[in-house]
């Protein structure tokens, strides 16, 4: 019988092709979809119409992507990662995973709640408020990043240094996250991701940055990050704290030289980090899938 794993992604991409050749080596077929294309229908055995799996449900479902829209646009989509492991189809990384690393406010609070170090953080849809709490930081010598609430790879990141640098509510959806702006360690742009994967640090590099911004979509040169026990404990603790399979990790050494958890993400990218590590990233991702999940979740239907 033909074992087959869907891969959500609407842009297989290179990350696609390196996970479709690691499943294959495994002796799973990999197929691309998109979960906009995911329906619900009770007609359906389970409820739901999967294209390409009509008549029998995948292995396991592989999350590549989740694609933007409206609000309720995303929930629909959530909703199929939510009922499949209902109807016996292992997710990686689950839905609560990613509903909780794709939202920085909720990121930010389990992190604290874990006790991991990780910058100052203020989350507010009041523009006064953003502005006071503003002004109050660069009187102590501060400067603050603002974020989108839901982003990724450095884009619509912002330095603010004055109170005129503030930009209404609407450009950033309505939600103010501030972080505080900790610098390099010896005044560098550069930070380090860590890949967890199976509540272990596989791979680590360190990102030098062009500008302020040290992500690899943003210019940033990659290179083999030192071996740091502190480094790989508190990446470990991060995926931890966050009940996550896998996780880029991001952290900063501030000028005292402590680290400190920048972001958690559910579903990273690791085109940088394969260039400078030498085992197989996709291999280690689809092993760890295939032999906690899918496997074990064989077995356990057969016992």
């Amino acid at each position: 019988m033909t074992r087959r794993i869907a891969i959500f992604t609407d842009d297989p991409g290179w990350h696609g092709k390196q996970l479709k050749r690691a499943f294959a080596r495994r002796g799973y077929v990999a197929n691309y979809l998109s979960l906009t294309d995911c329906r619900v229908d009770l007609g359906q055995s389970g409820g739901v119409a999967i294209p390409g799996f009509e008549h029998e449900l995948p292995d396991g479902v592989f999350v590549r992507g989740v694609p933007g829209g409206t609000l309720e646009q995303v929930i629909l989509r959530l909703d199929f990662l939510h009922v499949l492991p209902l109807l016996g189809v292992p997710v990686y990384n689950s839905v609560r995973a990613i509903e909780k690393s794709v939202d920085k406010a909720m990121t930010s609070l389990l992190l604290h709640r874990a006790g991991i170090p990780t910058p100052p953080t203020w989350v507010t849809e009041s523009e006064s408020q953003a502005r006071t709490l503003l002004m109050r930081e660069i009187a102590l010598g501060h400067e603050l990043v603002l974020k989108p609430l839901f982003g990724s790879q450095g884009a619509g990141l912002k330095r603010l240094a004055s109170p005129a640098d503030l930009p209404p509510g609407e450009a950033y959806r309505g939600v103010y996250y501030l972080q505080r702006y900790i610098g390099g360690e010896s005044g560098s742009w550069e930070d380090y991701r860590v890949l967890v994967i199976g509540g272990r640090s596989r791979a680590a590099m360190t990102r030098l940055g062009t500008s302020w911004i040290n992500n690899v979509a943003q210019g940033a040169a990659c290179r083999p990050a030192p071996i740091d026990p502190e480094l790989s404990r508190l990446a470990e603790d991060a995926a931890r704290a966050l009940d996550m399979d896998y996780a880029g990790v991001d952290l900063i050494r501030d000028p005292e030289g402590r680290l400190n958890v920048l972001e958690v993400n559910s579903i990273p990218a690791w085109h940088g980090l394969q260039s400078v590590v030498k085992d197989n990233i996709a291999a280690m991702l689809v092993d760890d899938f295939l032999n906690r999940h899918v496997v074990r979740e064989s077995r356990e239907q057969c016992a």
